[in-house]
């Protein structure tokens, strides 16, 4: 069992309804969607374009997946998560839009957000407690060498090298799409998500996810909301 912290909209939010039925999966209810079917990209290659996205459904990683230490159970983590929700301000991120990330799609904030920015950072360092160390194949499949030096420190410190001043909020709606197949994903994307681009997104809650085991899909164990942002 793994587990993530991550931001998510809540169960049957708008945004989280469009992006289920993009990807084929519902993380809150486990319920798949046919792939749409499009002229220029068919039901059979979008839902290859979205196979890795649709196993950890949609979200934003702000503590990655990781197994719990020897020290703490499950019950102690979703205690905790609690706790940090009730004296959490919500806030909201002033604009979201459609962003191109390499070779994959996700919706991204139109500029740095230092509020977003402190928010993950807090999360990171206040559940490390509850992190078991990563196994040397953890560390390996992370490709150490291909990472910058302070990419490495977060691997080493943290247990994943995009945290602290490498972080950067995405929701992924693409796995690695293609260079010439990149215009019409960037297209069909624009259409579908228009309603939730160019216009604030709320951060409500923090989510915890689940891995029953290594490669299974993620599913939504529990949403916790955070605090009103007038207290």
């Amino acid at each position: 069992m793994r587990y993530a912290l991550y931001f998510t909209p809540p169960k049957g939010d708008p945004l989280n309804v469009a992006a289920a039925h993009w990807l084929g999966r519902d993380a809150f209810t486990g319920e798949t969607y046919p792939a749409p079917d499009y002229p220029e990209l068919p039901a059979a290659e979008q839902f290859e374009l979205t196979a890795d996205p649709r196993r950890y459904a949609f979200h934003a990683t702000i503590k990655a997946p990781f197994h719990l230490a020897s020290s703490v159970t499950e019950k102690d983590l979703l205690q905790a998560v609690e706790d940090f929700a009730d004296r959490t301000p919500a806030f909201e991120i002033p604009e979201l839009v459609l962003g191109q990330l390499g070779r994959f799609f996700a919706l991204v904030p139109g500029s740095l957000h230092p509020p977003l920015q402190q928010f993950a950072a807090s999360v990171v360092k206040s559940f490390e407690p509850f992190r078991a160390a990563l196994s040397e194949a953890d560390i390996a499949r992370r490709n150490p060498e291909k990472l910058g030096e302070s990419q490495r420190a977060n691997l080493s410190r943290w247990g994943y090298p995009y945290v602290m001043d490498d972080f950067g909020f995405h929701m992924t709606l693409s796995g690695q799409v293609p260079e010439e197949r990149a215009e019409v994903m960037k297209t069909i994307l624009a259409e579908r998500f228009a309603a939730f681009t160019g216009r604030p997104l709320l951060i409500s809650g923090l989510a915890v996810f689940v891995e029953e085991t290594r490669g299974a899909p993620f599913t939504a164990h529990s949403w916790w909301p955070l605090a009103a942002a007038d207290r």
